[in-house]
């Protein structure tokens, strides 16, 4: 059964202004939305036994990523809670991630949002997921405006437990094997 999605008018407060996906540029990294032609490398990444061991995402077929892809490239604006937000990570123009932006709140004094990011494992040890992680949480924390950035990571993904200890996450909670992370203003 498919339900289907509220209207924004009847989902409850928004942002002041509507936030569209950015292109971020690092040095060696671009952050931009996902586009169709990703959905081989899509495809790829997200059924890596290393990246879906630590994602709460079911297996999917090439053509279920096709349409899991088709969905993310939609995610392009965050203006109410439970706006969502996925960048694509590309290296010298290739699609090797995902990093992500979930609003979960608006109020402007409490304003929060989670992040996540995936890494396809040839790029693992490069520091391009942390790159790429300080650059969404710049945005978040100077375009969006969130007061509280939070992180949920399968405990027993070391690096990405690592990860956010470095970024300068503080671990609030554990639950079973989620451990929770939250950044906010007070950020180093």
């Amino acid at each position: 059964m498919r339900f289907a999605q509220r209207p924004r008018f009847a989902r409850g407060p928004s942002i002041d202004q509507a936030i569209t996906a950015p292109v971020l540029e690092t040095e060696r990294l671009t952050l931009r939305p996902h586009r169709i032609d990703d959905a081989a490398r899509w495809y790829e990444i997200q059924s890596s036994p290393d990246v879906y061991a630590y994602t709460s995402w079911p297996k999917r077929t090439e053509a279920q990523s096709r349409i899991h892809l088709k969905h993310r490239i939609k995610h392009i604006v965050l203006k109410q809670a439970d706006d969502f937000l996925a960048l694509a990570i590309e290296h010298e123009g290739e699609l090797i991630g995902d990093v992500s932006l979930h609003l979960r709140s608006v109020a402007p004094s409490s304003r929060a949002a989670e992040i996540s990011w995936i890494l396809h494992p040839d790029h693992y040890g490069h520091g391009f997921a942390a790159e790429a992680a300080a650059a969404m949480m710049n945005f978040a924390f100077d375009r969006v405006n969130v007061q509280w950035l939070v992180a949920v990571v399968d405990a027993k993904n070391v690096a990405s437990v690592k990860l956010a200890k470095r970024l300068g996450f503080r671990q609030i909670s554990q639950d079973g094997d989620s451990m929770s992370f939250v950044a906010g203003t007070f950020r180093p």
